[in-house]
């Protein structure tokens, strides 16, 4: 335990704790330009964020949101701000964050399969 840590800081720290793993996942979803997601974050996690903009990457990385590359808050969801809102480009390589053509063809031809759509 790092003794330079006072006891309301070492508190703070256990709270967002508890918070990030409260945190929800939805499954994704698309349409044919971006897959999307939504995370509900706890209530009391949610009251401490900023009201009026988005949030960077390292902002809702930093609350505890743990998500893949690529994904970027880019909605307010004015009657729940618990819920965050996301998107990323078909076709984003996971691990780099940029739009691969490739997975973008295949996620695309994907979609058109689902949704029973033949171009």
């Amino acid at each position: 335990v790092n003794s330079t840590r006072s006891y309301s800081d070492s508190l703070s720290i256990f709270h967002q704790t508890m918070s990030a793993n409260r945190i929800e996942y939805s499954e994704k979803y698309a349409d044919e330009d971006n897959e999307y997601r939504h995370v509900i974050l706890p209530k009391d996690l949610a009251k401490s964020l900023p009201k009026n903009r988005l949030l960077t990457e390292s902002e809702w990385r930093g609350i505890g949101v743990q998500q893949s590359r690529g994904w970027v808050h880019y909605a307010i969801h004015r009657p729940e701000p618990h819920i965050l809102l996301f998107r990323r480009p078909l076709g984003t390589d996971p691990q780099s964050g940029q739009v691969d053509s490739q997975l973008k063809q295949q996620a695309l031809e994907e979609y058109k399969h689902q949704f029973g759509l033949r171009k």
